[in-house]
């Protein structure tokens, strides 16, 4: 690559950051790519040192940019930082309308230890040149760089060294670098290495090369829409750092497009015509009486509500049928209270479950089901059907020789007295 290209590119292109605590002024030119780097060893002169004496200082730092005035960056201005511990990097291409416009770019730098900042400002003024635009360009999509690898002024210059040997044109500029990412490409996986990839677009002062137009003929073309690698002579020279998709390229001759001017449709009402910036009413506005606006939200809705109200008093007090209502409504509640103390006070009759059961045979006493101690509040106040007909066996005498059967008995409640009737008499008694 031309040694002397390398030096003019470096010195055109890429700024770092001096120590002045001024402005700091570059003139980056229209239609050339314009790339600045946000060095973290500049700004961590401004933050206090490490606590111990002795460690090297490697705070967090990230950067936050924007125009002066505004909330973001112009709209050619991109700008990016990976991790905390990087550099960031401000690029973009201004285009011709930019020129004679200063452009002041706010650099607020964080310190993420100490929360300390430090901002500095960057005044970029766009210079025309006699060469934009290049007539003939080119955007290339290289898949295996990210965009702030690609923004190295080393890689970027090894880049436009590979696309000068094929195209051999006399002036050689890259325009702009876009990621992949800004033009709807998905986050690779973090396997294998994968990139996200960037495109890289180049314009030159000379017609497109055979190699560059290799592209265009019907074999690649086929060989694209089959999702296969299309077959260029020069891909080795840039496959030994640069892995080029060669059906996502573009050539674009600048000289054959065709403008086209369209009317622009009627905006409609509630559009505001387009008389160039909004400018808003000045402060000397008329002073508006909001009182009336007061009654009608306000006083209206509260003095309805007012007369509904004494109105309901009214009947509800001192008309018959509302006192009778009242007096209604009082002896309830007073019933109901009564009721329930009534409740909380009476004795709950134990359930047969709980009594004790007397063996005919033996005479013993069979314990109760439950202990004295069972909890009595879950007991059921009315005795289901399923609970009375519970059956209990005993055993029953037979006449000698014979075995023991077993009678039945089944409990039953009469008049709210337990009784037990037999169902089978024991045999031979």
């Amino acid at each position: 690559m031309d040694a002397s290209f390398v030096v003019v590119w470096l010195s055109v292109v890429v700024t770092i950051l001096s120590r002045s605590h001024g402005d700091r002024n570059v003139y980056p030119s229209a239609g050339v790519l314009f790339v600045h780097v946000l060095e973290r060893e500049y700004f961590k002169g401004e933050f206090p040192p490490y606590p111990k004496p002795g460690d090297s200082s490697n705070d967090p730092i990230t950067f936050n940019t924007n125009l002066m005035g505004y909330p973001d960056r112009p709209g050619w201005l991109r700008y990016i930082q990976r991790t905390s511990h990087s550099d960031g990097v401000l690029y973009g291409s201004p285009a011709a309308e930019h020129v004679g416009k200063p452009t002041v770019i706010e650099i607020t730098a964080y310190n993420r230890r100490t929360f300390e900042t430090a901002r500095h400002n960057l005044v970029i003024n766009i210079m025309s040149t006699e060469e934009f635009p290049l007539p003939y360009q080119v955007e290339f999509y290289i898949r295996n760089m990210n965009v702030e690898e690609m923004l190295a002024s080393e890689v970027l210059g090894d880049f436009l060294g590979a696309v000068k040997n094929v195209w051999q044109p006399e002036r050689l500029n890259a325009i702009n670098i876009t990621s992949a990412l800004d033009r709807g490409g998905r986050v690779p996986l973090p396997i294998n290495n994968l990139k996200e990839g960037v495109y890289v677009m180049v314009g030159a002062d000379v017609q497109f090369s055979s190699c560059l137009r290799e592209v265009e003929s019907p074999h690649n073309q086929l060989r694209c829409s089959q999702e296969m690698e299309p077959v260029i002579s020069c891909d080795k020279k840039f496959r030994a750092q640069f892995h080029i998709d060669w059906c996502k390229i573009s050539l674009v001759d600048i000289t054959k497009v065709v403008t086209i001017y369209s009317n622009r449709p009627d905006p409609g009402f509630g559009v505001l015509p387009d008389v160039g910036e909004y400018n808003p009413p000045s402060e000397s506005l008329k002073s508006r009486d909001y009182f009336a606006d007061f009654l009608v939200t306000l006083a209206v809705p509260s003095a309805v509500a007012l007369v509904l109200f004494l109105i309901l008093g009214y009947s509800m007090c001192c008309r018959r049928e509302g006192v009778i209502q009242m007096v209604h409504h009082s002896s309830i509640q007073k019933s109901t209270k009564e009721l329930r103390s009534m409740s909380k006070s009476r004795e709950i009759s134990w359930p047969l479950s709980t009594l004790p059961v007397f063996n005919p045979i033996s005479g013993e006493v069979v314990p109760p089901l439950h202990p004295d101690s069972y909890e009595t509040t879950s007991m059921p106040l009315m005795q289901t059907q399923a609970n009375l007909q519970k059956q209990m066996t005993i055993p029953q005498q037979q006449p000698p020789g014979d075995n023991y059967c077993m009678s039945t008995f089944r409990r039953l409640e009469v008049n709210g007295i337990p009784e037990e009737r037999k169902v089978a008499e024991a045999l031979n008694l």
